[in-house]
């Protein structure tokens, strides 16, 4: 028991180079929530389901991290600033993983099975990400920041958006713009938005030409020259008789 104390406070130093000594790393309530969620743990494991919960919900209410008793952590784990983190049921998580606050390890079944991710090894895990459903991240992968995550993802890739993009794999850089998908996100919501505003620009372009070739034939025409601005409001033309 002692020995894991001493391993974990070892991480904090290893993962956050904030922690400037023991006595403040003692105050971190990623630490506490670890440690709260290992007593529940046992005490899942052993029937004493009722129990395992109150210790979880105390944890809850001091540390502001949200870890089912079930849910199964590797070694190393650190969770670093810690609040609002939710860890569900059937979660599992590997060695060595580095989680920010506001990450959700969710479900997207009401069933009674997995319905939670697993993470792999070495794995990081970005503020505010939301990985769900009952996928496997893989080791040494890193999670962006506010990513949604609800698909497999392989060894040593990192992972950006919403939903989550995979943009580079083993080191290198990837043109994989395959979309995470699952029965909540079938599409990726901007596409449609993005090629929509493409449309709207490309015409509001060609209105534009067409509408400075008129003026320059107007000009032309009565002698008069006229500098005009294809984004100048209407009034400044206002008491200049125009013919065609």
């Amino acid at each position: 028991m002692f020995a894991g104390i001493k391993e974990d406070i070892k991480t904090v130093f290893t993962k956050d180079p904030a922690a400037r000594s023991i006595l403040e790393v003692l105050t971190y309530p990623g630490l506490h929530a670890l440690w709260f969620h290992r007593i529940a743990h046992r005490l899942w494991k052993r029937q004493f389901t009722t129990l395992a919960r109150l210790v979880s919900q105390l944890s809850r209410f001091l540390t502001g991290v949200e870890i089912h008793p079930g849910a199964q952590i590797g070694r190393r784990f650190f969770i670093d600033h810690g609040m609002s983190v939710v860890i569900g049921e059937t979660a599992v998580i590997g060695d060595d993983v580095l989680m920010y606050h506001q990450v959700t390890l969710g479900g997207t079944s009401l069933t009674h099975t997995k319905r939670h991710p697993t993470i792999g090894n070495g794995v990081l895990i970005g503020m505010g990400a939301k990985i769900l459903g009952p996928i496997t991240i893989g080791d040494h992968c890193k999670i962006g920041a506010n990513a949604v995550v609800n698909k497999d993802i392989p060894d040593n890739c990192t992972v950006v958006g919403i939903p989550g993009r995979i943009i580079r794999r083993n080191g290198a850089p990837t043109n994989d713009v395959g979309v995470m998908d699952n029965t909540i996100n079938r599409v990726d919501p901007r596409d449609d938005t993005i090629q929509e505003l493409m449309s709207r620009i490309e015409l509001l372009e060609r209105h534009s030409e067409k509408l400075e070739e008129l003026i320059e034939r107007i000009e032309r025409h009565e002698g008069t020259p006229h500098h005009y601005h294809p984004y100048q409001s209407e009034e400044s033309y206002m008491g200049h008789d125009v013919h065609i």
